[in-house]
């Protein structure tokens, strides 16, 4: 089965491409694959305290993955699977892209500030002629109801 995979963060775009990744992913009979990845900057303290951290930090995302998990099984009857990385963002989707082969297509939430659409959107659509899967870039300022007409 296909599947779309989609970062979660802690963004606000985010929302828009979790939406979109189920919508599609229930339309097309696909999956959705969520990939969160834990920044390694974060763990630079004694090895005892930034294990603890980053149990943490995994607890913190298994708790925001569920409130999107339970949207997706109960409004678009999709069941999305969790991974979680650690590392530089960019290197960890190629790195999931690669090793996860039902992944056929990038879903990515791009900001609406003046600022831009955001790093990731601005380093993976740089590289968009290489990847080994289509990138989907989802515009943050989109309403719910623009992203179901045109799913």
């Amino acid at each position: 089965m296909r599947k779309f995979l989609v970062v979660l963060d802690d963004t606000r775009e985010c929302l828009n491409a979790m939406r979109f990744a189920a919508m599609r992913a229930e339309k097309t009979g696909g999956g959705v694959q969520v990939l969160s990845i834990i920044p390694p900057e974060e763990f630079n303290h004694w090895l005892g305290v930034g294990e603890i951290m980053r149990e943490e930090a995994r607890d913190r995302i298994r708790a925001h993955f569920e409130v999107f998990a339970k949207w997706m099984r109960d409004r678009h009857k999709v069941d999305p699977e969790l991974v979680i990385r650690e590392g530089e963002a960019v290197p960890q989707i190629l790195a999931q892209i690669r090793e996860a082969p039902e992944v056929g297509v990038l879903v990515l939430g791009a900001g609406s500030e003046n600022s831009g659409p955001g790093p990731l959107v601005s380093q993976l659509t740089r590289m968009a002629g290489t990847l080994p899967v289509p990138v989907t870039v989802v515009p943050g300022g989109m309403s719910k109801e623009e992203l179901e007409a045109v799913c």
